[in-house]
């Protein structure tokens, strides 16, 4: 029986421990190939590049995968391993691990889950895994079985078309993670402002510093599980339409029938 062919991507870099770590758990179950940016990525949401001309190089790092080294963004990085990388569909596209959170309005922000995202575009099961310790000497086998488990779950049951997987896990050891939760997005954002600062020439920069405001108790938020000591899964999907307030919008922009009955 053929094995699964999994992508497997990041925002860290593809030297970055996270993805390395992620690669060997990923060896385990499937035929791997990589393709991550060739240099950190992070923050850089659903960017693709546009304006300058993308590259790719096959590179020898470890283990018995293929890794290519894409100069583009991890959205960049998925859409090239499907156009020119690959040679068949992948059966899925993990992405990660990230170090650090990528829980609640983060997904917003996160290279890590937008490269989970765009493969969900185009039709394919994709999980994003990010670990609470920013790190570069984080310990992420301590969540090895879960994330296997976790793949091997959504190969053997897949999931709608378009939906995606956003897993936090908790920096504590393995033996003090209590499980796996489904949970929704906290309500949460970041209240954010600019440091301003002088260079030697006068002239004014400015450093983004601000601090994370979690404004959601409730049972199910990710922020919730992953405070008491849980895995967080949420699904995610790319389609942002607020169904429940259409009805009311269409109510709102009624003239647009007065127009159409005259």
């Amino acid at each position: 029986m053929e094995r699964p062919l999994i992508l497997v991507t990041n925002d860290d870099g593809i030297t970055a421990p996270g993805i390395r770590n992620l690669i060997s758990f990923m060896n385990e179950i499937g035929e791997v190939i990589v393709v991550a940016p060739n240099s950190p990525q992070s923050g850089k949401g659903h960017a693709i590049t546009i304006n300058s001309t993308l590259s790719y190089e096959e590179v020898t790092l470890d283990g018995p995968q293929k890794d290519y080294s894409c100069s583009g963004t991890p959205v960049d990085c998925v859409k090239m391993a499907l156009d020119k990388i690959l040679t068949r569909r992948p059966d899925i596209v993990v992405s990660g691990i990230n170090h650090g959170a990528n829980s609640s309005i983060n997904v917003i922000y996160s290279g890590t889950m937008s490269a989970a995202v765009e493969a969900g575009v185009e039709g394919i099961p994709a999980i994003g895994f990010s670990l609470l310790d920013f790190s570069w000497e984080a310990d992420f086998t301590q969540a090895k079985e879960y994330i296997q488990n976790i793949v091997r779950r959504t190969l053997e049951n897949p999931m709608p078309k378009g939906i995606v997987l956003n897993v936090n896990i908790p920096k504590l050891p393995a033996e003090e993670i209590k499980g796996v939760k489904v949970c929704k997005q906290a309500n949460a954002k970041w209240e954010e402002s600019f440091d301003e600062r002088i260079n030697p020439h006068g002239k004014k920069y400015y450093w983004l510093t601000g601090y994370f405001n979690n404004m959601d108790d409730s049972e199910d938020a990710d922020e919730t599980a992953l405070a008491n000591g849980y895995i967080s899964i949420v699904p995610v999907k790319f389609d942002l339409t607020a169904y429940e307030y259409m009805k009311t919008l269409e109510e709102v922009m009624a003239f647009n029938a007065v127009k159409e009955s005259k």
